[in-house]
């Protein structure tokens, strides 16, 4: 008997949820019909961005981590200083980006090299940086900031929402047990308690929100339904959250786990329907197109909906072997599997209000941006 015949799909439960997980090899055709029709519209969003790690200094040590530097590495991106940021802001202008992309390591100013380069630049920390940057990409550019930084502070977030149109962090998992594993034994930011806490904070300051979850990194069926029953909790009682990413671990050159198995088509199509069931349309599900450059038309056909960020500019820096598709590309893709492929900001429309965006010259800012692309 298939194993999923006695779900009810419009009040899934945590058991239901572990079944789609698990479902057999015969029910994923049906299963990937039944989340496709959940689809509100028959296109594909993008946001055309420009990727900015404004340092990659870290506290975090993660097993899967091909971002992070060490300050002494010869290479290695301490701080940028504002006229590199605006130099990069103002070539993705000529490209019509539209978003401004801003990822770091977490609690960077925990490092003695990064606390140097903040006071030479006359930052206490990096909160006070990144609202910075941020205010002079809404004063200086056509840009419209979204920061990615890991967990911050209540205060912090209220402080960096005056010039971000959104904000997003990867809870990537809420399992504890991840923590004394290679995955997150070296990173305490990882803690699951405090990631969604950091989410929680998004809400109650009504900053609009992406996050997701990352498979493949020793989780178990059950502690994936228990990290998209948690978002899902959080974006019921807020109805901050836009966007919710499924991202497969994959393996990188040099990092701890290189050896470590990949998940397999078949476990992302599981969950990727599973989290397009659960939000049933009032979230957009989103996969890393560049994560699955062969097989992403599959995700479409579980009805995501979302291609996320993506850079005619700069590249992944969190997945440096992982290029950006063409935009040219992820048109072709769309339109073969039937839909239309539509730009978006980096904020979803039904967002762009007083409520999420309190600062009125960013809010007539991101309305002329929404009037411009809706206008293409």
């Amino acid at each position: 008997m298939s194993n999923i015949s006695n779900i009810d799909f419009d009040n899934l439960s945590r058991d239901d949820l572990i079944a789609i997980l698990e479902c057999k090899k015969e029910d994923i055709l049906e299963l990937m019909s039944l989340a496709n029709s959940k689809r509100e519209h028959n296109y594909v969003t993008y946001s055309k961005n420009v990727f900015i790690p404004l340092t990659k200094i870290c506290r975090n040590n993660c097993g899967y981590c091909a971002f992070k530097q060490n300050p002494d590495d010869p290479d290695a991106i301490i701080l940028l200083d504002k006229e590199e940021v605006l130099s990069t802001l103002k070539e993705a202008e000529k490209y019509g980006c539209k978003e401004a992309l801003f990822t770091m390591g977490e609690d960077a100013d925990t490092e003695e090299a990064v606390k140097a380069k903040l006071e030479k630049l006359g930052f206490k920390n990096m909160c006070e940086y990144i609202y910075d940057i941020c205010k002079m990409t809404v004063e200086e550019t056509d840009l419209l900031p979204h920061t990615n930084a890991g967990n911050f502070p209540y205060e912090d977030m209220k402080m960096l929402k005056e010039y971000n149109i959104s904000m997003g962090m990867m809870l990537e998992s809420s399992s504890e047990r991840l923590m004394s594993t290679i995955a997150h034994e070296k990173s305490p930011g990882k803690d699951p308690k405090i990631r969604l806490e950091t989410i929680e904070n998004a809400g109650k300051l009504n900053i609009t929100y992406t996050t997701g979850i990352l498979i493949g990194i020793g989780e178990t069926k059950e502690e994936i339904a228990d990290s998209l029953l948690k978002i899902k909790e959080l974006c019921d009682k807020y109805g901050h959250i836009q966007e919710v990413i499924i991202q497969n671990f994959t393996v990188s050159p040099g990092i701890e786990m290189e050896n470590h198995e990949e998940p397999s088509l078949l476990d992302m199509v599981r969950t990727v329907a599973a989290a397009q069931l659960l939000f049933d349309g009032d979230v957009s599900v989103q996969v890393p197109p560049n994560l699955n450059y062969e097989t992403s038309q599959i995700f479409l056909l579980c009805g995501t909906d979302d291609w996320g960020g993506v850079s005619p500019l700069s590249e992944d820096y969190v997945n440096p072997s992982s290029p950006w598709p063409t935009l040219e590309k992820l048109e072709k893709l769309t339109k073969d599997a039937g839909y239309e492929l539509k730009e978006r900001l980096a904020i979803y429309e039904k967002y762009i209000n007083e409520k999420y965006i309190e600062n009125p010259d960013l809010l007539e800012k991101t309305k002329r941006a929404q009037e411009e692309i809706g206008n293409k």
